[in-house]
């Protein structure tokens, strides 16, 4: 607390999150999922840009920064999934910090003495400062706070530290915003795009079109040769350009779920449970040391538990006792130590003393009731707090806006809400000895205070050893080629996990896939992987199935993938000859229709900007031919996505001539602007030379 304490709470967090405004400024979507020479560098490289080695020693702390900030967001619950993800942001600010680094020393950005002083204490602060030294109600910087903390560092070298972090951090948001300036401003429209937009946009067309369905013909009626195979690869070859090397694997999940003889154990242990737990004389402590949920032993509102039980038992009277009752996953036993209507939020005011300061506790305690009769007799409350206060509503006269049940530490939190409007109380905590004041009390619902356990319905060892052993037998005897066979004579179900990245945190199915997949990574293609992977309801054995290196794949690779699109391809040209034999000698889309047993199907007032044919799908190429014909005129056989088309064009209406262009030169360049600073950066990446080895450490 304080503005030194508060910033030591506070920076932990901004390192990872404020390198991060690179890739919420690129708008960088998945542009970083580079290419995996995995097993070519040194133990301790993670990886690197253009033969800038980035190391683990220097990488996972800030990887340990952005899950700790995953943890903070969620209460301290992170998954396989979540653990991923903060490794993946991590990986993409470093990448973007050497990459944009470069940039800047290539155009000569730098941010002057000027321009930073400006950005810590002038008349435009950088966003960090008013985020740690803004009023939250204003926003307006306090620069007297900012200038108190900039002295202290002189003589605290944490301070001094942390404000170095948070210097060099606002430098590289100035930078950041130089260089998306310059993307920005070298975006332009010119009159004749900003006429083509608009009509793209406005032009409206009447046509009639007969179509025959891919699924008119019938696969089993298709043959598909390696030729066809081959046409469609060579005309669709930039759609196989494997951004990054993917691995699919099949498995065999062999269940540790609770059997009925765990759950009859666990019934028995938790009625046991409850005889004791009526008869305590510390329900709280019982409570702390049974439960595998830990509640707090302090007033919750309505929402906070498990639905089942939340809904019911806010209606209990104090010395009431709920359960046992399952729910869930788990048996939940419940004392209900008190229950009344509570305040929503408090508005209140604090001075924090520091008792380290002022010579111990007594006095503290001693200052804080001389403050306390001082306030009482008609002194400032706010002068106080400006001339005593430790924390960050120092020079705020104290003002710590408005908060709810949760915010504060639990002794403030009881003293603000079990108190009333107006009073003034002295309140010992972690951070020191508080003079409270509570300005405001907003809103009431019904709170209670809860002795809450909560026993989890888990496997027992017999039921783990069970599957285990199935699972390990499974794995003795499987072989890379018999994976399927030996499954199915087992009676196991077999699962697939298709395209896994390196850094992948998720699996179908699979809730830790991160051993398996890294195990993926350094198998064989064919490999059945050489242990029993534990998940937490499963035990797994897995066999990788494919490897797709980073590149351009080649058609074995995706022969398989690409055989549906190859099919309609070759139906394609059987209804093509169909529509050709309608149209030879047919002058009307209606003859054409007839010969093929249709009828023609109307369309009115289609744009270009929407080539959407009611009715049937999204046809971006028979809209783009309806709009490139001549009115009047039979088209020749188009195939589209959902089949193969003929139309005739019965008239365009063309709009009124644009009457700002201007005004749509400027819609157009906001939204190029926003693209083309992606744009720039995948452009940076694709110049560039990234080396991805973070699987071999995650």
């Amino acid at each position: 607390m304080g503005v030194m304490t508060f910033m030591r709470t506070k920076m932990g967090y901004f390192l990872v999150g404020g390198i991060a405004v690179v890739l919420a400024l690129f708008v960088l979507e998945p542009l970083l999922q580079q290419g995996t020479a995995i097993f070519g560098s040194s133990r301790d490289t993670v990886g690197s840009v253009d033969g800038e080695d980035i190391k683990y020693t220097d990488f996972n702390p800030k990887v340990e920064q952005s899950l700790a900030q995953f943890k903070q967001q969620y209460g301290g619950n992170v998954n396989a999934q979540m653990q991923a993800m903060a490794m993946d942001n991590a990986w993409q600010a470093e990448i973007g910090a050497i990459l944009l680094n470069k940039e800047y020393t290539r155009l000569g950005l730098t941010v002057s003495g000027d321009e930073l002083f400006d950005l810590l204490q002038g008349k435009n602060p950088s966003p960090l400062i008013v985020q740690y030294f803004g009023n939250q109600q204003t926003g307006q910087v306090d620069r007297a706070a900012v200038l108190t903390s900039l002295k202290a560092q002189a003589k605290d070298p944490k301070l001094k530290q942390q404000w170095d972090l948070l210097q060099a951090e606002i430098e590289k948001q100035a930078l950041q915003q130089k260089y998306a300036n310059l993307i920005r401003n070298s975006v332009y429209v010119t009159s004749l795009e900003a006429n083509d937009e608009y009509l793209n946009r406005n032009k409206l067309v009447n046509f009639k079109y007969v179509n025959l369905d891919y699924s008119s013909i019938l696969d089993k009626d298709v043959k598909i040769t390696d030729a066809d195979y081959q046409d469609y690869y060579d005309a669709n070859k930039k759609r196989f350009d494997n951004p990054t090397e993917t691995r699919s694997f099949e498995y065999v999940s062999f269940s540790i779920k609770p059997t009925s003889a765990d759950t009859l154990a666990v019934k028995t242990q938790i009625e046991k449970l409850a005889t004791d737990f009526k008869s305590t004389p510390n329900d709280s402590l019982f409570a702390a040391n049974n439960s595998d949920v830990k509640v707090p032993f302090t007033y919750i509102s309505k929402g906070k538990l498990d639905p089942a039980v939340d809904s019911v038992i806010f209606n209990y009277p104090a010395g009431s006792f709920y359960g046992p009752v399952f729910s869930g996953s788990s048996y939940k036993l419940i004392k209900v130590i008190d229950s009344r209507f509570s305040p929503d939020s408090v508005k209140a005011s604090n001075i924090l003393l520091d008792p380290s300061k002022l010579g111990g506790d007594a006095n503290a305690f001693k200052l804080a009731d001389s403050i306390k009769k001082a306030i009482q007799g008609g002194a400032s409350f706010a002068s106080f707090a400006d001339k005593y206060n430790t924390d960050a509503s120092k020079g705020k006269g104290g003002d710590l806006g408005t908060f709810g049940r949760g915010q504060m530490v639990p002794e403030f939190e009881n003293a603000a809400f079990n108190g009333s409007t107006g009073e003034l109380k002295i309140v010992k905590s972690q951070f020191g000895i508080h003079i409270l004041k509570i300005e405001n009390q907003i809103g009431s619902s019904k709170v209670a205070k809860l002795a809450y356990i909560e026993k989890n319905l888990l496997p027992s060892s017999k039921t783990r050893d069970a599957a285990y052993k199935k699972a390990s037998t499974f794995l003795n005897d499987v072989k890379g080629d018999t994976f399927n066979t030996l499954a199915q004579k087992n009676g196991y179900t077999v699962g697939v996990a298709d395209k896994v990245t390196p850094t992948q945190g998720f699996a179908p199915g699979l809730d830790n896939p991160r051993p398996l997949i890294k195990d993926a990574y350094t198998a064989e293609k064919g490999d059945v992987l050489s242990q029993v992977y534990t998940m937490d309801n499963a035990f797994v054995v897995a066999h990788l199935t494919e490897v797709q290196p980073k590149g351009q794949l080649a058609l074995a690779d995706v022969k398989k993938q690409i055989q549906p699109m190859v099919m309609n391809a070759v139906k394609a040209k059987m209804l093509t000859e169909k529509l050709n034999k309608a149209l030879s000698g047919s002058s009307s889309i209606d003859a054409v229709a007839q010969k093929v047993g249709k009828v023609a199907t109307p369309v009115q007032n289609l744009v270009f900007s929407n080539p959407i044919i009611p009715g049937l799908a999204q046809e971006n190429k028979v809209v783009g031919a309806v709009f490139g014909s001549q009115v009047g005129k039979l088209s020749k056989p188009v195939d589209g996505d959902k089949g193969v088309y003929v139309f005739t064009v019965e008239g365009f209406t063309n709009p009124a001539p644009i009457g700002n262009t201007y005004k749509q030169k400027e819609t157009m360049i906001l939204g190029i602007s926003q693209r083309s600073l992606g744009a720039a950066f995948q452009a940076l990446q694709e110049k560039s030379d990234i080396k991805d080895n973070r699987v071999k450490f995650y």
